[in-house]
């Protein structure tokens, strides 16, 4: 009798215990559920019909993606306009979410790109053999993606050996190479891809998902707001809506103005922003300014060497002073 008793009050204790793991897990995964999550991914397009702007890249993936098939791409363009997005998209209807993680490789931005990467994370990825099912039935192509974003930012060596594995492992894989500036990828890579350039997206579409982003987060901005939003962001809906975000939780729910979002995108160098934001402003007032067709191109001149050199890394402070020594020299043959 004791016997059972005792073994009556140990099941007893055992489903409580699964019972406190059991709401434990739920609480969990509640929190989990209630985590925010940044608008640019929140909103990030599911599938190739909703890129927008972007619709002789949609047109060829679309007709590619009835065939269950894809040949090596190569997207450039400037950042924010969609590049990583589509072939996100292209590869999850490609797939399906239950063979997405396995069949896609995507080193980003914060992966080594050196010669060593390629011949070891991607070239075992490409030579790994393809199986499993789509659950829903639709055809599953036979073929693993590579997604190298950032591709400009890999080493001439990392390139010259990834021309080989792309040739070696053409059954079984096909790459997507994104870059900003397509004269860096080496001339053997863009001969094997089928290259789409990406535009930067016009005002009304960057309004039209502005809108549509503000209603669904029932967030209040005006007009002028909308509209200076997509002039700092120069066609680049990335950095639209993350200062959308960053508006939104500066003012806790009152409408947003056109002076909100100019402190957000700031001005001046001194505030921390990038030296690049200056050069692409100050490149405006240039055009603008009342200076003679000479003078202006000499200072457009000298915007595009400093652009050029901030791309390449060089110091942001000596570089402003080299532009503004420039553009007083030329300032001063009006007095």
């Amino acid at each position: 009798m004791q016997a059972f008793l005792k073994g009556t009050s140990i099941s007893t204790k055992s489903l409580l215990t699964k019972d406190r793991v059991a709401a434990t897990a739920g609480s969990s995964g509640e929190n989990k559920k209630a985590k925010p999550v940044p608008w640019v991914e929140k909103y990030r397009p599911k599938c190739v019909d909703e890129v927008a702007f972007q619709e002789e890249v949609v047109a060829v993936l679309k007709k590619s993606l009835e065939g269950a098939d894809l040949p090596n791409l190569l997207f450039y363009g400037p950042p924010g306009t969609g590049k990583t997005s589509t072939i996100l998209a292209a590869a999850r209807e490609l797939f399906g979410p239950e063979l997405f993680r396995l069949r896609v490789l995507e080193l980003n931005a914060s992966d080594e790109r050196g010669i060593q990467v390629v011949r070891e994370k991607v070239k075992n990825f490409a030579q790994l053999t393809v199986s499993g099912s789509r659950s829903d039935g639709k055809p599953c192509p036979p073929f693993k993606i590579v997604i190298l974003d950032e591709a400009d930012s890999m080493t001439s060596a990392a390139q010259a050996a990834l021309r080989r594995t792309m040739e070696k492992e053409s059954k079984t894989t096909r790459f997507c190479l994104i870059c900003n500036y397509v004269s860096r990828i080496i001339e053997p890579l863009t001969s094997r891809c089928s290259k789409f350039r990406f535009k930067p997206l016009s005002d009304k579409i960057q309004q039209q998902r502005l809108l549509d982003i503000a209603e669904k987060e029932n967030v209040k901005i005006s007009d002028e707001g909308i509209a200076y939003l997509v002039k700092v962001s120069e066609g680049d809906l990335r950095k639209a809506i993350t200062f959308l975000q960053s508006a939104t939780r500066l003012t806790g729910g009152k409408e947003i103005t056109e002076s909100v979002i100019t402190d957000i995108a700031g001005d001046l160098i001194d505030e921390g922003h990038a030296a690049t934001q200056l050069v692409s402003q100050l490149h405006d007032v240039v055009v603008e300014n009342n200076l003679s067709d000479k003078q202006k191109s000499i200072i457009t001149e000298k915007l595009a060497e400093v652009d050029k050199c901030l791309a390449d890394g060089a110091d942001e402070h000596l570089q402003l002073i080299s532009l503004c020594a420039t553009v007083m020299q030329q300032l001063s043959q009006n007095c």
